[in-house]
């Protein structure tokens, strides 16, 4: 009989489930949507219960496969969105409110006020500022206005939710890399930091207690699962991509595209030092295992896929995001048409939340291929943007760039990503479950399905490299006519 790890995948708009094989391979892909809403400006919720029990769906449906498949299911894994917050009551368990998404910024104005005091303080001790959510001051909120009794509630992120239910409501904790993301978690001592908290009003004492991410996070519940094995790891969903596409030593870097795109780069043993000099590059703990983290850093660009999806959904102007690719396929990169995307605002490398996109240099003789291909260009040079502020960061050579995500089956996107950052691109051979097996990896070595993450990730099949195509002085005037191009659209 084979062995596997069910591995659980709960991202902010559906929640999925596969069974990873001892070969490195995921078996088929149960999904379900997720719903999410917003009430208000600036508020963005999602039903707890709903993403509980939709998670739960998907994993029988895994195990059901497997027990058909002859596959022995040794251990769970579990990734999930992060900095998303869930309060509910330990005695009923079920949610007191709506759970909080990341993207929810309902505070944004009230935290901009204390920026001034706390983010030199901040960058240093968790390597991230204020910034414009605070799950805490959600929580602290929440529970003066409800009147919760003390000791009633619990408080978490999707992930302690989570196991706290699966595990049979044994279990009561946040994973290293998902506390990261909540703000307030100390790089060096894996600990809340008691003073940030409290300036939120939140109690220290009432926070879930930060575990290593293969961390004892107790058995599942077979009353639930219909199989009771270790929860072996839990992680934030980027962290376990960092994982599964192969960025596995200080310099290796992954591209994740999405609605918007990560970009993420392991460090080392150390946070660097540089960390807080360029805006939107955060410092997260990549990975923490048998008490030893690896630390990464990362930054976001907000509106990549969003984009192509606002010209062909709400204006119309394209059939596809393939035709877009194919469109600007016949068009070589210039200098005469620019798409700036920034419809929400720019993180890096200036932090302007209020920045807006830009489309310049239009004449009588645009073609539609020349458009596309200045909207291919300026996701490119946006994205070459949050790798060159990493790069600057850790103060080391960026030695490889995976990239996967929906965008990624993009070759002229990726074609430009390697010309503007110079660097040779591979993109993988399996993106869309990198999350989900990247964190069974984790619990796969934990297990010992593999000796080392190396070896899990070794699996995995070589994708296709793209190579710079352009000479260096090309690069750097197309990359120095962006950065004035991108400072016309701010001022």
């Amino acid at each position: 009989m084979r062995r596997g790890i069910l591995a659980v995948d709960e991202g902010s708009t559906g929640t999925r489930a596969a069974v990873v094989g001892e070969d490195g391979q995921c078996g088929p892909s149960f999904y379900t949507s997720i719903d999410v809403s917003h009430p208000r400006p600036a508020e963005v919720e999602q039903d707890a219960m709903q993403l509980l029990e939709r998670t739960v769906d998907v994993a029988r449906q895994a195990v059901t496969w497997a027990a058909e498949n002859d596959v022995e299911i040794t251990g769970l894994s579990i990734c999930t969105q992060r900095a998303t917050a869930v309060l509910w009551d330990r005695e009923t368990g079920r949610p007191l409110a709506p759970a909080v998404v990341w993207q929810d910024s309902r505070y944004a104005a009230e935290l901009a006020k204390l920026a001034p005091e706390w983010d030199r303080y901040l960058w240093a001790e968790t390597g991230r500022p204020v910034g414009t959510r605070a799950p805490f001051l959600w929580a602290a909120r929440t529970l003066e206005e409800l009147g919760v009794p003390a000791g009633r509630a619990l408080f978490g992120s999707v992930d302690t939710w989570l196991v706290w239910h699966l595990s049979g409501r044994e279990r009561y904790a946040i994973s290293a890399t998902n506390a990261v993301a909540f703000g307030g978690y100390r790089l060096r001592e894996h600990c809340w930091d008691t003073e940030w908290l409290t300036a939120l009003g939140f109690p220290a004492d009432s926070a879930p207690p930060p575990l290593d991410d293969d961390g004892d996070y107790g058995y599942t519940d077979p009353d639930l699962l219909g199989i009771r094995v270790p929860i072996a790891a839990v992680m934030g969903d980027q962290h376990a991509s960092l994982i599964a596409l192969g960025a596995l030593s200080p310099g290796q870097a992954t591209c994740v595209h999405g609605t918007g795109t990560f970009v993420g780069a392991l460090a080392g043993d150390e946070p660097p030092e540089a960390v807080g000099g360029l805006d939107g590059v955060l410092c997260l703990v990549a990975w923490r295992s048998g008490g030893h983290s690896r630390f990464s850093l990362e930054s976001y660009t907000s509106t990549t896929g969003s984009a192509l999806r606002w010209l062909i959904e709400d204006l119309g102007l394209f059939a596809s995001a393939a035709e877009i690719s194919a469109l600007a396929a016949a068009q070589p990169s210039g200098e005469a048409t620019w798409f700036v995307p920034t419809l929400a605002g720019l993180r890096t490398p200036v932090q302007r939340p209020d920045a807006r996109g830009m489309l310049a240099g239009l004449s009588l003789a645009t073609t539609r291929e020349a458009l596309a291909r200045a909207v291919i260009d300026g996701i490119a040079h946006a994205v070459s943007d949050t790798a060159d502020a990493l790069r600057t960061t850790m103060d080391r050579p960026m030695t490889h760039l995976r990239v996967g995500g929906g965008l990624a089956a993009s070759d002229p996107l990726l074609q430009s990503q390697a010309d503007f950052t110079g660097l040779a691109i591979e993109r993988v051979a399996d993106s869309a479950t990198a999350s989900l097996r990247g964190a069974a990896y984790l619990a796969g070595t934990r297990l010992g399905l593999w000796p080392s993450l190396a070896e899990a990730v070794a699996h995995q099949p070589p994708g296709r490299v793209f190579e710079p195509a352009i000479a260096e002085t090309d690069r750097l005037k197309l990359r120095a006519r962006w950065q004035d191009v991108l400072a016309v659209s701010l001022s």
